[in-house]
């Protein structure tokens, strides 16, 4: 591997806690994709783990929560690559990214402003001029 894969700032995700799994994958690799094992899947218990801050598990826990398994495990997979090392990278990436998206703070709240007056008046002018136009296609008036 590239070394820790980044969350966010200074919270990496710790190899120490992540659980990798290869199997037979589909897809390309001739006659060689039957013996080899290139499809990983890796494993994070979120539920249980110290490497993020109390916080950031707890949103991440409630932003997740279908994608969680036995008691909140969070299952990445990845089987497009014939080699086994591009996949094992591409499902660490997939799950920093996972991770960093769900511990993300949420978006401010949105305040409510004033619609200014010219908006408003400029609104209201075009509605008038559409009404004279669809007015104007109605035949009346010519004889």
């Amino acid at each position: 591997m590239s070394g820790p894969y980044v969350i966010r700032g200074s919270v990496s995700l710790p190899e120490s806690e992540l659980t990798w799994r290869f199997s037979r994958s589909s897809g390309p690799g001739g006659q060689h994709v039957n013996t080899s094992d290139s499809q990983a899947e890796l494993r994070f218990d979120l539920a249980r783990t110290e490497a993020l801050p109390e916080v950031w598990k707890q949103r991440a826990l409630e932003r997740l929560a279908g994608r969680l398994v036995d008691g909140g495990v969070l299952v990445v997979r990845a089987a497009e690559h014939r080699s086994q090392w591009r996949n094992r990278e591409t499902a660490l990436v997939r799950m920093a990214s996972l991770l960093a998206e769900a511990t993300a703070p949420p978006p401010p709240q949105r305040r409510r402003k004033k619609v200014p007056r010219g908006v408003n008046e400029r609104r209201l002018r075009q509605k008038k001029q559409r009404s004279e136009i669809k007015k104007g296609r109605s035949g009346r008036g010519w004889q």
